[in-house]
């Protein structure tokens, strides 16, 4: 098992271009993406709202350690201007293929 960092993002869906591309620059492998997320938070509740582009996207991200000031200092900016908020925990990756160098 390998050590890792966990990065979730809630969003505005109309920011995501920008968080994704912030992203592919800190040099992660890969994230996944739900989108039409609904929940309360310091904005309030919004599951009751029809499709606009106020939906919220969430995504989730696993990376080394090693890069999560990079993706902080990519990512911060965005939500600062933005919206949004970002949550880092540890985590660990379990490799269930063999890995190719």
């Amino acid at each position: 098992m390998d050590e890792v960092k966990r990065i979730e993002i809630i969003a505005s869906s109309s920011e995501l271009g920008k968080i994704l591309n912030a992203l592919d620059a800190t040099g992660v492998r890969g994230y996944a993406v739900t989108r039409n997320v609904t929940g309360k938070g310091l904005s309030g509740n919004t599951e009751d709202l029809d499709f606009t582009m106020l939906d919220n996207v969430y995504i989730v991200v696993f990376c080394n350690p090693e890069l999560l000031q990079t993706l902080v200092a990519n990512i911060s900016p965005l939500l600062n201007k933005f919206g949004g908020t970002c949550y880092v925990t540890d985590a660990q990756e379990i490799h269930s293929v063999q890995r190719v160098s």
